[in-house]
């Protein structure tokens, strides 16, 4: 790679960043649907698996953003160093788990709720929505930072407030000492009904799938490291203004102290996103859930029976009531709006960044891709998993959000297995040696690969289920 500046690196503490869209896409159902639905089942003990999924998750997003902003390219660049047909892979995997409209589903089955409105046209009307946005925007990036930032902050304050009016100091109390409960797992959870569960809700503790991936786009697109040295994405409406993109990444000069310095500067910014805004406002919004949940079981005993049954509307509703029994019905309505909310965040986070990912990996990769620039790429990819997942919600062979989700969760269990491995192979074989990630951090991610991959395949072979 061609050696340029290192730029200065920003203070590390700060408000907002690329990890904006982490949180946005962490903060989603599996936090607000999936979890609560599992305190409901087995208590407040069953989140420590949800304390080592979001905690592994905050480390593979530091490790994400080593190599990303070290080059200012992205991981399946990294990727198709090692191996291109590993890159290949990657895209074939985005296709087949984020083609399908799960998020906005979920979103919309809440909206439905509070309206009477069919999801099926809210959530059609949503996709549309978020591909005319896109279109319009001048820069993608800037505008969804703002946007995402505006509805991350509502979430946070929202679900706060609600929780601390429903619950009381004990259910925080339980949920806090339920993640440390290590090892905690009742017989029901064993079984073949539910163990896939839990496992599919693992892949669901923070930004699920590929998303991780996506991050290091974004991380060049905010100009993080020698991200600064790459264009921005485009809307179709202002692809003609695209600045050319480098055909490879940049390395800054590790044998110079001052770079190294700057570099120093860039993983302590990048640290405190991981660990403040991205683990800690995560873990934030799932206790005032899990909250929220404990009061529902108290005010709704039989909640516990009707998903057993496998009623999975089951939980939302009872959350709901349990909202509305401390105020009024008004409040009941407004816990549903932050899930629609949520599946609005998702669905913003998970087109861009799907879009971008794979029109990143067509410019670099397919002959003849660069003529059509980079914008315009964007502008198909997004436009075809709009219509494809219009098609779905009008025709496809799910029965509705739940099995849509259940997809979701199987596929993005794979993907994370995958991409630990990836990680490992990129960071320690690409970069410089002075810039390699530490034993522990490769200790932690190669755990990674074991946990998600693992419990995949003990699903399948001692159940012979697939996960969710």
């Amino acid at each position: 790679m061609p050696i340029r500046k290192l730029p200065d690196a920003p203070p590390s503490v700060h408000i907002i960043g690329p990890t904006v869209f982490l949180v946005a896409l962490g903060v989603g159902i599996g936090e607000s649907y999936m979890w609560p639905r599992l305190v409901l089942l087995f208590g407040p003990e069953i989140r420590w698996l949800f304390l080592i999924g979001v905690t592994l998750q905050a480390v593979v997003m530091l490790e994400m953003a080593r190599y990303a902003m070290a080059t200012g390219e992205s991981i399946f660049s990294g990727a198709a160093r090692v191996f291109k047909p590993l890159m290949w892979f990657f895209f074939i995997v985005a296709i087949a788990v984020y083609i399908w409209p799960g998020h906005v589903s979920a979103g919309a089955a809440a909206f439905e709720q509070i309206t009477g409105i069919p999801w099926v046209i809210t959530a059609i009307a949503g996709l549309v929505l978020v591909g005319v946005v896109f279109s319009l925007a001048k820069v993608i990036y800037n505008l969804l930072e703002n946007v995402l930032s505006l509805l991350i902050g509502a979430l946070v304050l929202g679900t706060a407030v609600i929780a601390a009016m429903v619950g009381s100091w004990g259910d925080v109390a339980d949920t806090i000492t339920g993640m440390f409960s290590i090892g905690y797992l009742p017989q029901e959870a064993m079984s073949a009904a539910w163990f896939p569960v839990i496992v599919g809700a693992c892949a669901f503790a923070g930004p699920s799938g590929m998303q991780q991936m996506w991050y290091t786009l974004h991380l060049r697109d905010s100009g993080a490291g020698m991200g600064a040295h790459i264009p921005k994405v485009r809307g179709l409406r202002h692809a003609g203004e695209e600045e050319e993109m480098p055909a490879r990444g940049f390395m800054f000069d590790t044998d110079d102290p001052a770079e190294m310095a700057k570099w120093k500067g860039w993983r302590r910014w990048v640290t405190f996103d991981a660990l403040l805004l991205f683990w800690g406002v995560t873990m934030l919004v799932t206790i005032s859930f899990t909250v929220i949940a404990q009061s529902a079981a108290r005010l709704n005993p039989g909640v516990q029976e009707a998903l057993q049954r496998d009623d999975r509307e089951a939980a939302l509703s009872a959350m709901s009531d349990a909202v509305s029994a401390a105020g009024s019905s008004v409040l009941g309505v407004v816990f549903l709006g932050f899930i629609a909310l949520i599946g609005l965040n998702a669905t913003l986070g998970l087109f861009d960044s799907f879009s971008r990912g794979q029109a990143d990996m067509t410019y670099n990769f397919v002959r003849g891709a660069k003529k059509i620039g980079m914008s315009r790429l964007y502008g198909v990819f997004l436009w075809a998993v709009i219509i494809f997942g219009i098609l779905i919600l009008l025709f496809g062979p799910a029965d509705g959000p739940d099995e849509i989700l259940d997809t979701l969760a199987f596929l993005s269990t794979f993907a994370m297995g995958a991409y630990c491995v990836t990680l490992l192979l990129v960071n320690n074989r690409m970069l410089p040696k002075p810039i390699r990630p530490k034993w522990w951090s490769n200790a932690i991610i190669g755990f990674g690969a074991v946990f998600y991959l693992g419990l995949l395949f003990y699903c399948l072979f001692a159940y012979g289920v697939a996960i969710g």
